[in-house]
């Protein structure tokens, strides 16, 4: 496709996710074959443990997390992405859960929160770090607006560690989601299919999990745990935010 997110993060993020916002939700659970929700599920557990009042959702997109942590908990919830158009359908997808008044969306950039330290009791991201030009930064910047002891949780795509199960996941990333890209979401779903899979193994060749486990400890998350998923075709990570 000729460019990354390496090239201008954000700019390359509102490119690609603009115009996919009306059949975003359906089509992640093609790119990750029908596993998308129960990711999501393992996720939203590890951030709601501890009852929290105030919950952070980076990268919300159409707001799907955001939904499920107010629905699996009281709290109140910022669903916090980049890009309008995504925000718009969130908007939408949380006023016909009857969620409006416990669901705040915000546009912005993950790099620059616009809130106060300590701001929130848990935060969640999902597909976050493979579109930000600087992943430990942007944990930093993450772990800033959580309290001392609150919890943290996170959602990413992973290229599978067994050699049969990689190569399985090469001849579908490569092969098999342009066409289901374009068989149900057209060429801007096309282009997605074809981006994903060479995005995700260059990711992990620049930043292995053990890479991104020791990135949220010099962020300043304890507890790190990481769990593979789906035959290491999903990763939700956790932990929580030192000094509480």
């Amino acid at each position: 496709m000729g460019r990354g997110p390496s090239e201008n993060a954000n700019s390359f993020a509102i490119e690609l996710f603009s115009p996919l916002a009306s059949r975003y939700d359906l089509l992640c659970e093609v790119l990750s074959m029908g596993q998308n929700r129960r990711w999501r599920r393992c996720m939203v557990g590890h951030a709601i443990g501890e009852v929290p009042e105030r919950v952070l959702d980076v990268a919300s997109g159409t707001a799907g997390v955001a939904i499920q942590l107010a629905q699996r908990s009281a709290a109140r919830v910022v669903a916090y992405d980049l890009t309008l158009t995504m925000l718009q359908r969130g908007s939408l997808r949380v006023e016909r859960a009857g969620l409006g008044g416990r669901i705040d969306l915000t546009q912005g950039r993950a790099e620059q929160l616009p809130f106060a330290d300590a701001s929130f009791d848990a935060l969640t991201f999902t597909y976050l770090l493979r579109y930000v030009d600087d992943p430990l930064s942007t944990l930093k910047e993450l772990a800033r607006v959580v309290r001392p002891g609150g919890l943290v949780s996170s959602l990413e795509f992973l290229a599978p560690p067994n050699p049969l199960w990689r190569a399985a996941w090469w001849c579908y990333t490569r092969l098999v989601l342009p066409v289901a890209g374009w068989a149900t979401g057209g060429k801007e779903w096309w282009r997605v299919g074809r981006f994903l899979g060479p995005n995700i193994a260059a990711h992990y060749r620049r930043y292995p999990v053990a890479w991104t486990e020791a990135a949220w400890r010099d962020a300043g998350f304890v507890d790190v745990g990481v769990r593979p998923m789906s035959l290491g075709g999903g990763l939700v990570m956790w932990g929580r935010k030192s000094g509480g």
